[in-house]
């Protein structure tokens, strides 16, 4: 079993900045692509940035030039590095991962944790 857990949530004031981080556990996996999605309440959940094992990136439109996904293979870690934040940035951010392990691949998810731009 592989696990995501995410961390770096919290309140910031807009025009502010944090930075995410999610991490995978287990044993015998290896991680291929890697996202970070959102869900803010009564709305569905929408991708927010890929990367790809290799590195290559994909963004939001609504995110791009102020948002930034990043990787560390060593660490099975990924990072969201937003800045310039809106109050509409406010949301649940969940990490994904596609996981390979045991002869399988599959989708995980992390928790979760919650960011409130403030005005």
């Amino acid at each position: 079993q592989v696990q995501l857990v995410e961390s770096g949530g919290g309140l910031v004031q807009a025009g502010g900045s944090l930075r995410l981080s999610c991490t995978a556990s287990g044993s015998d996996f290896s991680i291929n692509d890697m996202a970070w999605y959102r869900q803010a309440p009564g709305k569905r959940r929408e991708l927010v940035a890929t990367i790809t094992g290799g590195g290559s990136t994909n963004y939001a439109d609504s995110v791009k030039g102020r948002f930034t996904i990043s990787r560390e293979n060593a660490k099975n870690t990924v990072y969201l590095q937003m800045n310039s934040l809106k109050p509409e940035d406010t949301s649940v951010y969940y990490c994904n991962a596609g996981v390979y392990s045991g002869g399988y691949y599959f989708t995980s998810w992390g928790q979760g944790t919650q960011i409130t731009v403030s005005s």
